[in-house]
């Protein structure tokens, strides 16, 4: 995933840029970058944070650090921001998003005898592309739309410039960006949790395709919003922050709903329920209101060294992380019948292995009530599971063991209540060793969200979006 943050202020604003970054810190997990221009023009700082936190990297590079804009990011992919020299002037850049025909576009920028600087690993910086994207036409707006219409994939993107930040929500804004206002300064960020102890108020919310142009005096429309839109339902079910809106949506009030959806039609009877730290909690909290029992902690998550389970790329790394950070509590599982709450199961061999606690624990019954449908298909818009093939998805691998192959039928396992999905979440249920499993439909979901089915991206559980 990844996330930005700008802002155009009267008064020096590497402070806030600072901290405004650093509440980008649980969408990723690789690298992180700032930059910022005075009268003598640009400066920049980028740090791997794989092993080590935002704050403790880049607190010794605040004191190089002077402007009155600036931006940040926290990105999973490539090494930003980065500094363009060009036809346009000086800028700089930084991305969110994923550009699934990235090796095409570099095939093309070679035969008209284009070069590239940057590296990812051993590919195209995917930055350095975008930035070379613009770089084509004769204004940054001009570039930006080249971009929406070249890339297959998304791409959200923050440009700093002499005259102030150019903001650019994604072709079919999958990715948010919101203005935030307070007095002297205006920032814009994928995130709104990052306004509140700052001191700035929701101003705008971006639209999908459109740019503006941010000044310490206010902001302008560059490019107005396209009239479709495919914000990523994902963001509300697990990788927003809880205080964060979206499009005027609440994170936290979206769980909740999630939960008593969960709970309405439930008649198992629990002792208790809880969440999966952290995403899960919020779900569970709902399910609990909903269905009038305790929510209780069975596993208490030890957040000071172990980061996110899912950002490592090495998966023995992320299955130990998963197991090290949650820690059981014998006296609240043993005897107990418990419905556990989370936001999705993706591979589920993180799960299996604390279901398997559980039991060891004592627990009588461990029953799963899942937030979002199953997942049956990666990501292609977001650097969501871009390690993951589709077979690493345990919906795919039941599929598989059900049929024999992984790709036939999607449309029915796809289907709430089909005799495919029933079959498939009870393959799941026996893999995993729960007491019962139920997922989340995608028409309660879209309503707990509150958004038009049509403007959400829901690729991830019935392959429908945008290309």
């Amino acid at each position: 995933m990844g996330g930005l943050f700008g802002i155009a202020s009267r008064q020096d604003c590497v402070k806030d840029l600072f901290y405004g970054t650093d509440y980008h810190s649980h969408l990723g997990t690789r690298r992180a970058g700032l930059a910022v221009v005075n009268e003598r023009g640009f400066t920049r700082s980028i740090h791997s944070i794989e092993s080590s936190y935002f704050r403790s990297k880049f607190e010794p590079d605040l004191a190089i650090f002077q402007g009155n804009m600036g931006i940040g990011v926290i990105s999973d992919t490539d090494s930003q921001p980065l500094i363009i020299n060009s036809h346009l002037g000086t800028f700089g850049i930084v991305t969110v998003g994923k550009i699934n025909n990235l090796a095409e576009l570099g095939k093309n920028a070679f035969s008209q005898k284009k070069y590239f600087s940057e590296t990812s690993g051993f590919d195209i910086n995917p930055t350095e592309l975008i930035a070379m994207l613009i770089c084509e036409h004769d204004s940054f707006a001009a570039g930006i739309r080249h971009v929406n219409e070249s890339i297959k994939g998304s791409c959200t993107m923050l440009l700093l410039t002499r005259e102030g930040i150019y903001a650019a929500r994604d072709r079919y804004g999958r990715t948010p960006v919101i203005i935030g206002k307070k007095d002297g300064a205006f920032a814009a960020s994928s995130e709104s949790s990052a306004f509140p102890n700052l001191g700035y108020e929701i101003e705008y919310y971006v639209g999908p395709s459109e740019v503006v142009l941010i000044t310490p005096d206010g902001y302008e429309q560059v490019s107005p919003p396209g009239e479709r839109m495919q914000v990523c339902s994902f963001l509300w079910v697990y990788y927003g922050y809880p205080p964060s809106c979206y499009e005027g949506i609440n994170v936290e009030e979206v769980r909740y709903k999630c939960g008593r959806a969960l709970a309405r039609d439930d008649t198992v009877e629990v002792d208790f329920v809880s969440g999966i730290p952290d995403s899960g909690i919020g779900h569970a909290l709902g399910y609990a209101g909903g269905k009038g029992i305790p929510y209780m902690r069975p596993y208490v998550k030890y957040t000071p060294t172990w980061p996110r389970s899912f950002m490592p790329q090495n998966q023995a790394v992320r299955d130990l992380v998963a197991k090290m950070k949650l820690i059981p509590n014998r006296a609240i599982i043993s005897g107990k019948r418990i419905v556990f709450c989370d936001d999705s199961i993706v591979r589920g061999t993180q799960l299996q292995d604390n279901i398997q606690i559980l039991y060891e624990y004592g627990a009588k019954e461990v029953h799963m009530r899942v937030a979002c449908p199953t997942l049956i298909h990666p990501c292609e818009f977001l650097n969501f599971s871009t390690s993951r093939s589709q077979l690493d998805l345990a919906g795919r691998k039941a599929i598989k063991a059900l049929e024999g192959k992984d790709d036939v039928h999607l449309e029915e396992y796809a289907q709430a209540g089909s005799d495919r999905n029933r079959a498939m979440v009870e393959q799941i249920r026996k893999t995993l060793g729960m007491t019962s499993l139920k997922y989340q439909t995608i028409g309660d979901l879209v309503e707990a969200i509150g958004l038009p089915k049509e403007r959400l991206c829901t690729h991830c559980w019935d392959g429908t979006s945008y290309c």
